[in-house]
Parts: structure tokens; C-alpha cells; sequence
């Protein structure tokens, strides 16, 4: 930790702006809350928090955006594999008057079949869902605004997708080049093992980015197409018992179109139920579904 808040400090100082450094231990063991907290007692702009437990990566980032007071905000990670000297790259592309500028590990230094190998293929799946063209979604290192942090809540293991996310609401996003070190502390925890969690994240992802202020476009049309096979098979087969007087008592197939007919109703409900959910979600939290990225009027910027 203290390798990593020297250099830290030696670009932040570089950069002539004003800074904070907010520091988040997730639930570690091995004395690294202590080591932080001596920072704190030494530089008054460095602030620290420990989590109870290790919640992952996600919530870790979440508590620190929480914690941090700037206009911009730039995540890593503390591992030393980002390299704090690619900030000033993030911000100048931020000053063109972007929301979020991801970091691209174009030179990774990882293995290629247990950590480079999960990272393209889940970096292609997510670019294909979302549209948005990125290279590394998984790359810690990033800018925002904290503007746009405001209307993004960070569950489970979405913090790769935030760009995703953002990009639904309306936020620009461009992508730079940074430096990738050789892990040298920790182990990490990601591997083949988390093709399946990261197919089943953009399965949610597609969902959010798709139907999350809308729901009944989602079940409501496939209730329609379910119960409209149902009643058509229903329809074909009444015309056959009721005109050509054949018996329905052997034909399974007047089951399923019960069955279906049932299931396109209770599709049909849920959405119903999913877009009451929906509305209470955002008016309680008083969350919008945009994002606003500049405010003018009159004599004010």
C-alpha cells in the first residue's frame, strides 16, 4: 500500500488539481487496514474505510465512489497493475468532454488461457449486448464523472458493466490506452470459472439496458405470443369438434393450448406487477431514468 500511494502522490501532485485519495480495504486480513491507516495519520487528503467482510470487488468500488467528494472520480485497483501515471492520460481525455474514459489493458500481462482468454470472450459477449465498442470492460482503472456515478447502483458483479449502463442512460465514453504490471501481491480470484457468472451478468445486463423503465414490452409481448399460439391452437381445434365433429379427448394438444394460454396470461401479470415494481423503484429513491450531462441558463454555466 505504500508503494502504491507514493506513486500515487507523485502524479496527483503533478497534476496541480485538487485531490483526495480514498483508500478501501475489503474485509483483508494481513495487516493492510493497519499500513492504511497510517497514511491517514500522515496526509490529511487520504481517507480510508474497511468493509466488514470481503463483499467483492463491486461493492468495494461502490463504497468508494460513495466516499469520494470530487466532480471526477478514478478507480483502480491497488494491486499495482494499474499504473497511477496513466490518470493524467484519463483525465485529459475526460476534458474533451466526456462522461467516463475507460482504461484498456492493451498490453496485458496476465496468463492467456486462465485470465486473457475469459477477458476477451466476456469483453466481445458485453460489447455485442451493449453496443458499446469497448476493448476492456474489465479494466479497473477508469474515469467518471461523479455526476454520473449518482444515477448507477452497483450490485452483485456489475462494476464491469458500467460503462454499459451508462452508455443506456445517454453518457459519452471513450476508451485510452494504459500500462498493465505483472501481479506481484495477491492472487486473483477470476479465471474460466467466471465465463458462466459473466454469461448470466449480461443476460441482466440485457434486461437493464433494454427493459428496466419498460418491463411490459419484455413479458407483455411474450405473454401475447405464447397466449396468441394457445388460442390459435384452441381456436383450430374447437372449429374440428364443434364442424367436423372430432373427438378431443385423445388430442394432447388441447392441453398444451390450455397450457399456453395460461402461461401468456400469468407472462402478461408479471409484467403488470414488473412495471408497478419499476415505478415504485425510481419514485422512492427519487432516481431518474436519464442522465443529465451539462446545466445551462442564463448567466450560469
Amino acid at each position: 500500500m505504500a508503494i502504491l500511494y507514493k506513486r500515487l502522490k507523485e502524479v496527483l501532485l503533478g497534476l496541480e488539481r485538487e485531490h483526495e485519495i480514498v483508500m478501501v480495504d475489503d474485509g483483508s486480513s494481513d495487516g493492510t487496514f493497519e499500513e492504511m491507516k497510517r497514511l491517514v495519520r500522515k496526509d490529511k487528503r487520504v481517507k480510508v474505510m474497511r468493509l466488514a467482510k470481503n463483499f467483492g470487488q463491486t461493492a468495494a468500488l461502490s463504497a468508494g465512489f460513495e466516499a469520494a467528494e470530487g466532480e471526477i472520480v478514478v478507480a483502480m485497483d491497488a494491486d499495482l497493475q494499474n499504473d497511477p501515471r496513466d490518470i493524467p492520460k484519463l483525465l485529459t481525455k475526460m476534458d474533451g468532454g466526456y462522461d467516463l474514459v475507460s482504461g484498456w489493458r492493451k498490453k496485458r500481462q496476465d496468463k492467456w488461457l486462465s485470465r486473457r482468454l475469459p477477458s476477451v470472450m466476456a469483453n466481445w459477449l458485453i460489447g455485442k449486448i451493449s453496443g458499446v465498442p469497448l476493448h476492456d470492460f474489465g479494466c479497473t482503472l477508469k474515469a467518471y464523472k461523479k455526476e454520473l456515478l449518482s444515477q448507477i447502483n452497483l450490485y452483485g458483479e456489475m462494476h464491469r458493466f458500467i460503462p454499459a449502463v451508462a452508455a443506456g442512460q445517454g453518457a459519452r465514453i471513450a476508451e485510452v490506452a494504459v500500462r498493465h504490471q505483472r501481479r506481484k501481491y495477491g492472487k486473483s480470484k477470476y479465471g474460466l470459472s467466471r465465463v458462466v457468472s459473466v454469461i448470466l451478468d449480461v443476460l441482466l445486463l440485457k434486461f437493464l439496458l433494454s427493459f428496466q423503465s419498460r418491463p411490459m414490452r419484455l413479458f407483455g409481448g411474450l405473454g401475447l405470443i405464447v397466449a396468441g399460439v394457445g388460442t390459435t391452437i384452441f381456436g383450430w381445434l374447437s372449429y374440428e369438434k364443434l364442424v367436423m365433429l372430432r373427438p378431443l379427448s385423445q388430442r394432447p394438444l388441447f392441453q398444451v393450448s390450455i397450457f399456453l394460454i395460461l402461461v401468456g396470461v400469468q407472462l402478461v401479470t408479471i409484467g403488470i406487477l414488473a412495471e408497478m415494481m419499476m415505478r415504485v423503484y425510481f419514485e422512492s429513491q427519487n432516481k431518474k431514468t436519464y442522465y443529465v450531462r451539462e446545466r445551462w441558463q442564463k448567466g450560469k454555466k
